[in-house]
């Protein structure tokens, strides 16, 4: 009987052990949703919106740079919560596992640069890009606005003008519009022309004939 109790008690535990084993070998979790989202091609009716927006864009011919200065839009960036400034609530969003300091600043965590499609684990490679540049929009028609309009669109955490990316993407990107510079990443142009025009929307600022050519170009990409 003893033996007979064994081989009972031995093909129970077997069962019990097959769910561990399932779980063990169970295939591995579907990629990181932001590495999914990085596709950024847009669906239809975001993309009917930017065409639309774009079309009630005035073009008119850029502005003369003669008086500009990136202290006029931004001396420092402006505080949104406690001791975060615009930048930290910008790294704070895009990265992954952020860890701040005492002063806010980001000291640990992975940051996703979408004009080239990389991951980055140091703070100190990072910029936030303003996607329609300061000096670009006061080109389009930003000079003409008040001090506290300018650092405003400066800071804006409500419309797509802030993004991480790398330092090397925003030094290669400077001050250009789209019909100069593109990300290297084709895959972004669709979120990128969205962004760009739905910021230039909102604020009323104008485009140049070859701004909107370029940027119809990159929603083409869009699907």
């Amino acid at each position: 009987m003893i033996p007979l109790r064994r081989a009972v008690r031995s093909a129970a535990l077997a069962l019990l052990s097959v769910p561990v084993a399932l779980t063990l070998t169970a295939a591995p979790a579907s990629a990181d949703p932001r590495e999914r989202s990085q596709t950024d091609t847009g669906t239809d009716a975001s993309t009917a919106r930017a065409r639309r927006m774009l079309g009630q864009l005035k073009v008119a011919r850029p502005l003369s740079i003669r008086g500009y200065s990136h202290r006029r839009f931004q001396p420092r960036w402006a505080h949104h919560k406690g001791a975060c400034d615009a930048r930290e609530m910008v790294l704070a969003r895009d990265g992954r596992g952020v860890r701040r300091d005492r002063k806010c600043r980001a000291i640990r965590g992975r940051w996703y640069s979408p004009y080239e499609g990389k991951w980055f684990r140091s703070e100190r490679l990072l910029d936030v890009d303003h996607v329609v540049p300061l000096a670009y929009a006061w080109r389009s028609g930003a000079r003409r606005w008040s001090q506290a309009k300018r650092r405003a669109f400066a800071n804006d955490l409500t419309r797509p003008e802030l993004v991480t990316v790398s330092h090397s993407m925003n030094i290669a990107k400077g001050g250009q519009g789209p019909q100069s510079w593109r990300p290297p990443r084709r895959a972004y142009w669709c979120r990128y022309a969205t962004s760009w025009i739905t910021v230039k929307h909102h604020y009323r600022l104008f485009v140049t004939r070859s701004e909107r050519v370029a940027l119809r170009n990159m929603l083409r990409t869009c699907r």
